[in-house]
């Protein structure tokens, strides 16, 4: 009956067995008339001897732990070098197979072909609750097999898909799959090969799905424009739990993005950030997003380049945000100084559940040496405070007045003078006034200083400027990709306000974030208490287009607001006006009279821009524009003249 049932579920191919053939026929009936309490029994031995057969027609030899290890319910046969012919007779056993609840084939390279073979079995079989696929070179194929099998699966809770050399556009094929399915919990796609356009299909499928609870995302490319664009997922996500993002190289870009997804995310436990090319301009950028962030308890920022400055950061954070929930820091080969351990004994007192993991004390800030201020500069300011002349200050050493004296008789008149230069700087000045070695010293050239330090000191401003200009224009490009990505992948049908949003932020006003109803509704049913009518009623909306901000109302209801009014002036209603349940009201003269700036209706327009127009006005409007000017230029000449 196994080899019956695996025939109607399309598994056959040339050199299977024939349904129609005496010899299945008369096995069958010789199965009816067993007895029952040898039942139990004769279907295990139907599974060994259906794996048998199978491993016969496809011509692969058989594995002996499979037989072995069909009693328990984990089925381990990675490394066994199975290949797509061993994955299609293992296929056929498992059709019927109603004990195993975990299958663990990897490295075992069935490639396409054999994801072919295991996509058709769990068709049939939804006994299967977790599959590992790892390390079998499935490639593109396959991930579009696995993409199917997702679509019409009811069993699967957790799949791990390491290392089969997905690229870019299979993440396509995982986000279409997974925006549908929320019954897989644990996905792992490590090891592959997603970058920018993966980040966005990945970030895609964290938005769409509202089932998954932990990613393994370890050992791709998401950098630049996919960090953000993952992260821009990672903002409206509603479920995921468990991140792994190590060994990706986000960067300090990476880390701007992930910062402003921690601040509306409220869901996600741990964070791995493990080897990304962090540093502690990164590190601090991420700390903006762990002020608001009220439910990340582990946090590992390991084989980053941190420093003690990027490690005293994130203390502090945890120091200054009483409602952080960080429980666990991993900077284990960030060396620390003494100023940061004390720091950590302070913090660990408000927050005992607090580890911290460093590598050791013994490290340093990293401080540049004090610039020294340029000695020529420190003479010219000397002798302009006193009106002196250089050959007034040399005088008594240049008897002959030819500005050229020597190098010991230089050094004894400057440090008995009481021009503020130390000892290096003396020298500095020496070695710049006498390049060639004579040993005297031509003080002519600090009669031009001062127009070479002017044009020095201008040419730093400008580098400086320069610099901030693209630092600060790198910012805003980055945060205004992380916004398009999630305008991207948030619904525009449907928008509410996120939880986040009631988090304020004192250095200005609130953005507007927007998640589909479904996972507001959910987070709603599953965590009442939180997001009661008491706790919505203190989240503001922004001043869209210079509209008056939303006051919430005392009505118990729960409103979502579809479309947010953008009219530059919208007139409040009449009190006596109905609302509905959406919080639109419903005053059917509201779409003439009280939706238009003027008295009239929508269709009324400007003024022709021929008409005539009062000649009284006209020159009113000219006197205003022309008097001030001419008030101003005769303004000593008539000063009773005034403007009307």
């Amino acid at each position: 009956m196994s080899i019956l049932s695996f025939e109607s579920l399309c598994l056959k191919d040339e050199d299977s067995l024939s349904p129609n053939e005496p010899g299945d026929l008369e096995d069958e009936s010789d199965r009816d008339l067993e007895s029952d309490e040898n039942e139990k029994n004769n279907k295990d031995m139907s599974i060994a001897e259906v794996y048998m057969e199978a491993c016969k027609l496809v011509g692969v030899v058989p594995v002996s732990y499979f037989i072995q290890s069909l009693d328990f319910p984990t089925m381990t046969l990675s490394h066994h070098g199975l290949g797509p012919l061993g994955c299609k007779a293992l296929s056929i056993a498992l059709v019927t197979d109603m004990h195993i609840n975990t299958l663990e084939l990897a490295d075992n390279h069935i490639q396409a072909e054999g994801a072919k073979y295991l996509v058709e079995m769990l068709r049939a079989n939804f006994t299967i609750q977790r599959l590992d696929l790892s390390n079998n070179y499935l490639k593109s194929a396959g991930a579009e097999y696995v993409a199917k099998m997702l679509l019409d699966n009811i069993s699967l809770k957790s799949l791990k898909l390491s290392g089969n050399r997905f690229t870019d556009d299979d993440a396509k094929y995982f986000a279409d799959a997974l925006s549908t399915n929320s019954r897989i919990k644990e996905l792992d796609l490590s090891h592959n090969e997603f970058c920018g356009r993966g980040g966005e299909h990945l970030g895609q499928l964290l938005a769409n799905n509202e089932g998954l609870e932990a990613l393994d995302l370890s050992w791709n490319h998401l950098r630049m424009k996919g960090a953000v664009a993952f992260s821009a997922g990672l903002k409206v996500n509603m479920m995921l739990k468990h991140l792994d993002l190590s060994w990706n190289g986000f960067g300090n870009e990476g880390a701007l993005a992930m910062g402003e997804a921690l601040k509306f995310n409220n869901t996600l436990v741990y964070l791995n950030l493990n080897n990304n090319r962090l540093t502690n301009e990164g590190v601090s950028m991420l700390c903006r997003g762990l002020e608001f962030n009220d439910t990340l308890r582990v946090l590992l920022l390991a084989y980053n380049s941190l420093t003690v400055e990027g490690a005293l950061a994130l203390v502090n954070v945890v120091k200054n945000t009483p409602k952080t929930a960080l429980e666990e820091i991993n900077i284990c080969n960030v060396l620390v100084n003494e100023n940061f351990v004390h720091l950590l004994e302070v913090t660990c007192q408000e927050h005992p559940g607090l580890d911290v993991q460093y590598g050791g004390v013994g490290g340093f800030i990293a401080k540049k040496p004090p610039k020294r201020i340029d000695p020529m500069k420190v003479i010219q300011d000397y002798l302009d405070h006193r009106k002196l002349r250089l050959w007034d200050f040399f005088r008594n050493i240049d008897k002959d007045g030819t500005m050229r004296v020597p190098v010991a008789d230089f050094r004894r008149a400057v440090q008995q003078s009481s021009i503020p230069l130390d000892r290096y700087q003396i020298e500095e000045l020496i070695q710049r006034l006498d390049r060639d070695r004579t040993g005297m010293v031509d003080y002519r050239g600090l009669a031009d200083t001062r127009k070479q330090m002017m044009r020095d000191h201008r040419r730093q401003l400008k580098k400086f400027e320069s610099r901030q200009k693209k630092e600060k224009q790198k910012s805003d490009r980055i945060l205004k990709t992380f916004q398009n990505a999630v305008e991207a992948v948030t619904p525009h049908s449907s928008m509410v306000i996120s939880p986040g949003a009631t988090k304020e932020d004192s250095s200005g006003p609130q953005h507007f974030s927007a998640t589909p109803l479904s996972s507001w509704h959910h987070i709603v049913m599953s965590n009442s208490s939180r997001y009661s009518v008491t706790n919505l009623s203190s989240v503001h909306l922004p001043m869209l287009g210079g509209t008056t901000p939303y006051r919430p109302t005392s009505s118990p209801a729960m409103r979502s607001y579809s479309q947010p009014n953008l009219l530059a002036d919208s007139p409040r209603s009449a009190p006596g006006k109905s609302i509905s349940a959406q919080g639109i009201r419903s005053d059917p003269e509201m779409g003439h009279s009280k939706l238009s700036p003027s008295a009239s209706s929508l269709t009324r327009s400007r003024p022709a821009l021929n008409a005539k127009q009062p000649e009284g006005k006209v020159k009113s409007k000219k006197l205003k524009k022309k008097k001030p000017k001419k008030h101003a230029d005769k303004g000593s000449k008539d000063p009773t003249q005034t403007v009307t």
